[in-house]
């Protein structure tokens, strides 16, 4: 199996109908805010569904390990998302396929799902593998390799990570000692990706091209660090629907724990469908204006736009919008973001009880 090129598809799924509120959508691991449609809406009326195409794309990190809550999925809940996947409509395929789709601007196929799983913990190997390989889904580990290096009981070994490529896992980049991205020097930060490199092509015999930002940390320098090492796309960790309208270098991940791991979040966000943002501002996820000044255009791709409601991580009621024409918004805070992550999730109705999804996440330094 060559997860490269492998595809799983699955039968019709029936629709998500009546839900009034989007609940408790995870702002990654700080999320504080719970999400609900409510509040002012724009006009009235869904998204007419359009030919804009996306995939949504799921991060995991630990799988059946108590006492670690914030990165671990019970495995009850996992089994009970790849049974989802296998019973309802979704084609799960590989990320090299979906970024190779985008980047050449070909129209995925609706409820196209990428999986993917964080830092080599060892239960990656010995519990999500196993039921992945049964389910025949392809899945992209993001490794670290000086935590490989170091030997830790709870990460995978080299030869564990070589097993898996052997069968088809794509192995990514995750920095070599899972560095904050921002803070560093631009040299560090290099150094670090030449290392991680360099150990992938001792050990694997190849270097990854996909790269994971650690805890989805982002500036554009450290963008263009990424871009310059030769990677073809890399991934944060803001919820949204991947698609081909968005920076190819900072993608959207759906993060997943054990407070954001129900079937119903798990549905809910596997059937999201592309908002459509452009002309997204800041363009510089590392903030220097507390709080930003956001604003995006909405695609005219996707029809009219009758409804949207923006939330921020800090904030539990939505953001303020400002509707300037008929596609541009800006959203208006109440308060500055505190130090550190923080996340904006922009989301529409659209046709059948499903949910237009755009998500950003900046960084905020203490004052």
């Amino acid at each position: 199996m060559n997860s490269d090129t492998m595809v799983k598809r699955t039968r019709n799924q029936e629709k998500i109908g009546g839900q009034p509120w989007l609940q408790a959508m995870a702002f990654g691991f700080f999320a504080t805010a719970a999400m609900a449609f409510g509040g002012p809406a724009l006009a009235q009326g869904p998204v007419a569904q359009t030919q804009l195409s996306g995939a949504v794309i799921f991060m995991f990190h630990r799988f059946g390990e108590d006492g670690v809550p914030s990165t671990n999925i019970r495995l009850e809940q996992f089994q009970a998302h790849l049974a989802e996947l296998n019973s309802g409509g979704y084609t799960v395929m590989g990320l090299p396929e979906i970024v190779q789709a985008m980047g050449d601007d070909q129209p995925l196929p609706d409820r196209t799902v990428g999986l993917t799983i964080d830092d080599a913990f060892l239960s990656a190997y010995t519990e999500a593998w196993p039921a992945l390989r049964e389910a025949g889904f392809p899945v992209t580990v993001f490794v670290s390799t000086d935590v490989v290096d170091a030997g830790g009981a709870q990460y995978m070994n080299w030869d564990q990570i070589r097993d898996l490529a052997a069968q088809g896992v794509t192995i990514g980049a995750h920095s070599a000692s899972h560095l904050h991205m921002i803070g560093p020097s631009m040299d560090q930060i290099t150094g670090e990706i030449e290392r991680s490199n360099s150990r992938f092509q001792a050990e694997l015999g190849f270097t990854p091209t996909l790269f994971a930002y650690p805890y989805g940390e982002m500036s554009l320098a450290v963008r263009d660090v990424v871009i310059g090492a030769g990677f073809v796309a890399a991934f944060g960790q803001h919820s949204g629907v991947a698609e081909a309208g968005l920076d190819r270098f900072y993608l959207p991940r759906f993060s997943l724990n054990e407070q954001y791991g129900a079937l119903s979040r798990f549905t809910l966000a596997a059937n999201a469908l592309p908002l459509g943002a452009r002309e997204i501002v800041p363009a510089e996820p590392a903030l220097t204006s507390n709080p930003p000044a956001f604003g995006f255009t909405v695609s005219e791709v996707i029809g009219p736009i009758d409804q949207i409601n923006c939330f921020a991580s800090h904030e539990s009621t939505p953001a303020r919008l400002e509707r300037l024409g008929a596609r541009r918004f800006e959203v208006r805070l109440q308060t500055p973001f505190p130090a550190g992550l923080g996340r904006f999730n922009c989301t529409a109705p659209a046709d059948d009880g499903r949910w237009r999804w755009f998500g950003m996440q900046f960084y905020i330094p203490a004052p």
